[in-house]
């Protein structure tokens, strides 16, 4: 069993997180990473259930199949870290997936707790961030497959959203922005306000991310894309022309810069 290092958590204290495992050994990393993470909660069987005596986390013990129990996890929490094979996984919770903007973040720890791979709702559920998080405190490799953070560039889709930022958009137009933005071509991130705090990343902005103060001075035969940070209303004939190249973001009024 790994020890963990002294990491604490930067999850938020909202975020419901459930750590899931279904043999003796799973159980064991599960109750070493809970002493970690006190804000989550824990899923064994019960004949398991005395390895966790001394949590302080809630501790959910089931006695019947364990696949009677997916609906109810992704019911109940945000983030599901299952220490449990990846192919398992997959067979478990195909059932019950919806939509990347229902789905819970779905997690998976290997055995010897040497990779953490998000597998559902990497982005938009927060599983590649709960992934990265994990991986830090198990001294373990996060293994991303979304384009956007493999990239380090822009995530179109939750851009801001750390900030309050509301994504106004058709889904065609996410999908194809996203698309250009991770293919490296050239994009216009247009800021009226809001915080421009909005680059998280610890490598710089890529090269083919160009930022304006004002949509006026943008040359839209230039770019692929816009992203524009506004409160300034739309207008039906700007999403005409710029088609599905356009995705706008809404931060709230009470944080602008």
């Amino acid at each position: 069993m790994n020890t963990l290092p002294e990491t604490s958590s930067a999850t938020p204290l909202d975020v419901r997180i459930v750590l899931v495992a279904i043999t003796k050994h799973g159980a064991q990393q599960t109750a070493d990473l809970a002493r970690r993470l006190p804000q989550a909660s824990v899923c064994v069987a019960d004949k398991f259930a005395p390895l966790m005596a001394g949590l302080p986390n809630p501790v959910r013990a089931y006695s019947g199949a364990f696949r009677d129990e997916i609906a109810t996890l992704f019911a109940d929490f945000d983030q599901v870290v299952f220490f449990v094979s990846l192919g398992a996984v997959v067979r478990l919770i195909a059932p019950h997936l919806k939509s990347k903007d229902e789905d819970p973040g779905v997690v998976v720890v290997d055995d010897a707790a040497q990779f953490v791979i998000p597998v559902l709702s990497g982005h938009v559920g927060g599983a590649n961030a709960m992934a990265e998080q994990l991986a830090a405190m198990l001294s373990a490799t996060a293994v991303l497959t979304t384009a956007s953070d493999v990239g380090k560039t822009i995530p179109v889709d939750i851009l801001g959203r750390e900030l309050g930022w509301k994504v106004e958009a058709p889904k065609i137009n996410i999908t194809r922005v996203s698309a250009h933005v991770v293919n490296g071509e050239p994009i216009a991130v247009v800021q009226e306000t809001g915080s421009p705090n909005w680059w998280t990343r610890s490598t710089p902005l890529p090269g083919s991310i160009h930022k304006f103060e004002r949509f006026e001075d943008v040359d839209l035969n230039r770019f692929k894309a816009v992203l524009w940070i506004t409160h300034a209303e739309i207008t039906p004939e700007r999403w005409q022309q710029l088609s599905e190249r356009l995705v706008v973001y809404r931060p709230p009024q009470e944080v602008e810069a």
